[in-house]
């Protein structure tokens, strides 16, 4: 379950990184003052409200990887936003050196 005010902390941190760049769920974390808690990020994005402009498709894995499945059709949105923005993902993968957020 989900907590509102943790929520609107990770949505706002998510809100900030900038176009062109993919933040990790644990940066995302550390930013909204949760620590350790990366998983809890793709819950929260996971309730993000129909019609949101929070870019939730710039936090991606540690390793630079897309969460979803490859070819699913999360994957295939993400990845495609995410190139719309001009960030490479290569093998479902994006260079976090290359495209990681470091405000």
């Amino acid at each position: 379950m989900t907590e509102p005010g943790k929520d609107q902390k990770i949505w706002q941190v998510v809100a900030s990184i900038p176009s062109g760049c993919v933040a990790s769920y644990g940066q995302v974390a550390d930013m909204a003052g949760l620590g350790r808690q990366a998983r809890y990020i793709g819950k929260a994005l996971g309730k993000l409200p129909e019609g949101h402009s929070i870019p939730w498709y710039r936090v991606i894995r540690s390793n630079g990887q897309i969460a979803f499945p490859l070819g699913s059709e999360r994957f295939e949105t993400q990845a495609q936003s995410l190139r719309e923005e001009g960030v490479e993902v290569i093998d479902g993968r994006v260079s976090m050196r290359r495209f990681g957020w470091r405000p």
